[in-house]
């Protein structure tokens, strides 16, 4: 069991920076994949962005350039900086990790792929 815990939510106003924070611990030896889902009302989950613990990383098409995913390994920790935020931002922020491997880099962008899911951190951006 991989339990995961979130932090760094919260307002800002468009054009605006925050750095989500996500710790895992328990079964942290079997963790592959670490990433972050976001949901806003009404419309469908999606994947923002996610690395493996070879450095590969995949990230939707709406927030590159503009959002970052890391990770430091020895802290079992994964960050999402995002910088430049935009209102359609506006979300529950979901961290995940995945015990599964591939050789496949687009393989992390399945939902499917990640086993362990935090409760989520509200993420809003708004004037």
């Amino acid at each position: 069991q991989v339990q995961l815990v979130e932090s760094g939510g919260g307002l800002v106003q468009p054009g605006g920076s925050l750095r989500l924070s996500c710790a895992a611990s328990g079964s942290i030896f079997s963790i592959n994949a670490m990433g972050w889902y976001r949901q806003a009302p009404g419309k469908q989950r999606e994947l923002v962005a996610a690395i493996t613990s070879g450095g590969s990383t995949n990230y939707a098409d709406s927030v590159k350039g503009r959002f970052t995913i890391s990770r430091d390994n020895a802290k079992n920790t994964v960050y999402l900086q995002m910088n430049n935020l935009k209102p359609e931002d506006t979300a529950v922020y979901y961290c995940v990790a995945g015990t599964f491997y591939s050789s496949v880099r687009t393989y992390y962008t399945r939902e499917d792929v990640y086993n362990s899911w935090g409760q989520g951190t509200q993420v809003t951006v708004s004037s």
